[in-house]
């Protein structure tokens, strides 16, 4: 049975650990995260992918500070569009050379995402979203003149952190549901889309700041009315007690059993909080299931094989 669904990359589906991240690596990482994808198609099911920015909008970031001078300035919110092109284009031109090989006759589409929010978001003046690259704490000096503010990201090093308001709204839902319903498979909402609002008089404007992909990826996924979404990131499995001695893998949770998980603390804000927020947001306005999985295991989490489904 066909189904609508939203698959939603994390940032590994480009870059890996231990990686430069140069274009290369990141056309070859893409063409191998898609082999799931493939197969969904093939089976008939109607797809939207979305992704994560988080590496490569931090590096648009460090290119505009170190050509200050020498080039305009890239606010953050053309940064993400910058980026949502950028990655937009090696992944659909990944999946086509892929469909083409494979003979599946589908057509693929990037579509440029804005998405609305309040301009008076508390995020805009008190910043919490990691984006580009890790850095050690004795790294961290270099940055003071820019006036930058750092977090701890997960035992993993030190990342930017800049504003990240709620999203509300995608502006082009009608036009990418459009083009889903008619069998298109759809790349959109990329790094969480542009983050907008809107004047009194009806104009958009942009808001500097970066907008959680997951969030983003379900607030599109209920405007679409998909049936599914499928959230790929580096583990197989949601993990209570993550990275402790008493860890624990989730195999199904529903919804009361994941809000009464992150009142206790168990996901952090920079990882798989908004992942479960983003699950708990699209089942309570419609959602049928959500599936978290890594990147090499779509197709068994599809099949509920592996991965951690969340439901009503």
């Amino acid at each position: 049975m066909s189904k609508k669904i939203v698959v939603c990359f994390g940032g590994n589906a480009l870059i890996r650990e231990g990686q430069k991240g140069t274009v290369y690596e990141q056309f070859a990482n893409t063409r191998e995260s898609l082999e799931g994808v493939v197969e969904l198609i093939r089976r008939g099911h109607k797809i939207v992918l979305t992704h994560g920015n988080g590496p490569q909008v931090g590096n648009i970031v460090i290119r505009t500070e170190e050509a200050e001078g020498k080039a305009y300035y890239i606010p953050l919110g053309v940064a993400v569009a910058e980026s949502q092109g950028e990655i937009g284009y090696m992944i659909e031109q990944s999946l086509q050379n892929k469909l083409m090989l494979e003979k599946i006759n589908k057509k693929v589409a990037t579509v440029l995402t804005q998405v609305i929010c309040d301009k008076d978001d508390a995020s805009i003046k008190t910043p919490t979203k990691p984006i580009g690259p890790f850095y050690g704490k004795e790294k961290l000096d270099d940055f003071k003149e820019h006036k930058i503010k750092f977090v701890e990201d997960s035992g993993r090093g030190y990342r930017r952190v800049v504003p990240s308001p709620i999203p509300l709204e995608t502006v082009e839902r009608e036009i990418i549901k459009k083009l889903v319903d008619s069998g298109i498979i759809v790349i959109a909402c990329g790094g969480g889309g542009m983050p907008v609002y809107v004047e009194k008089d009806g104009r958009l404007e942009g808001i500097d700041g970066v907008i959680d992909k997951d969030l983003a990826s379900a607030v599109l996924a209920t405007e679409i009315q998909a049936e599914e979404m499928h959230i790929l990131t580096s583990v197989e499995k949601v993990a209570l007690n993550y990275n402790k001695p008493n860890q624990k893998f989730i195999d199904k949770m529903t919804i009361k059993e994941a809000k009464k998980y992150m009142k206790e603390g168990h996901f952090p804000s920079g990882s798989m909080r908004p992942k479960i927020q983003a699950s708990i947001d699209f089942l309570e306005k419609g959602g049928k299931r959500v599936v978290i999985t890594s990147i090499n295991k779509l197709v068994e989490g599809m099949e509920g094989s592996t991965g951690t489904e969340i439901v009503k």
